[in-house]
């Protein structure tokens, strides 16, 4: 067990320096983040945004470039976690020394006309994200996805609605104003899952409405089967979409 603490003090054990490059590789191969960037940490509570979190600021400490965070915690009003909680996380931004602000929002605006799903969720975290870019001059949004959401992701739209497609590493908006990043695109959350319990981040977790429901939880024991027939089949499913032939990304 090792605290948040000891690690921003560089006291970082080799399998968390190991997650932090692996990150890092990620950055480097879709060249996501530049000297100089301002880049705004999209933060859920949940494990994955705050191993994010703790990766970029961990980064720092051995890159030659530098680079800006803040992060944004969109707190819903309908399912709002408690004051215990956005302390730890408050105190959690502060080790780091990431400015962190929290955001009431509805989850249900009027706009949404009584209809509720994950994509109308997504997209209206995705607005308050964009504003909140636009408002301090931030050209790049991290989100937590790694690995194994790229690869659900896949088995979904290709089983469920004949696409093989899946998130982009890189995502522009607006003709490139604002870019949405996904640092940890060839990190598995088995690895995200270890930093948790044994650095005991201080996850938060809203009582989301659609849990019971949700497609991914259904997927999940799937692609956990196709991983003992080859271990590497999150990576063969990600590589598979050729991503370097992305217009936004270009070969040295």
């Amino acid at each position: 067990m090792i605290t948040i603490k000891e690690l921003s003090k560089g006291k970082i054990p080799p399998w968390i320096r190991r997650f932090v490059k692996q990150t890092g590789k990620g950055i480097n191969r879709f060249k996501m983040i530049g000297d100089g960037d301002k880049v705004l940490l999209g933060i859920s509570g949940g494990k994955d945004s705050l191993a994010l979190a703790l990766a970029l600021s961990l980064r720092l400490k051995w890159l030659p470039i530098s680079y800006e965070l803040r992060a944004i915690m969109i707190n819903w009003r309908e399912y709002s976690i408690n004051d215990e909680e956005i302390n730890k996380l408050k105190e959690f931004f502060t080790v780091l020394n990431i400015p962190f602000e929290i955001v009431k929002a509805n989850m249900f605006p009027e706009s949404f006309k009584d209809t509720f799903n994950c994509y109308l969720c997504s997209r209206n975290r995705r607005r308050i994200l964009f504003e909140y870019a636009k408002e301090y001059n931030i050209t790049k949004i991290a989100l937590g996805h790694h690995l194994d959401d790229f690869t659900e992701t896949t088995i979904m739209n290709l089983c469920f609605r004949a696409d093989f497609s899946t998130m982009k590493p890189v995502q522009d908006f607006f003709k490139g104003k604002i870019y949405i990043i996904r640092p940890m695109c060839e990190v598995r959350e088995s690895t995200i899952q270890k930093l948790v319990r044994e650095c005991e981040l201080p996850v938060s977790i809203f009582n989301c409405p659609q849990k019971n429901t949700n497609l991914r939880s259904k997927i999940k024991p799937i692609i956990k089967q196709l991983s003992h027939i080859d271990k590497l089949t999150r990576e063969h499913i990600f590589e598979a979409h050729n991503f370097e032939d992305d217009l936004f990304i270009k070969k040295d």
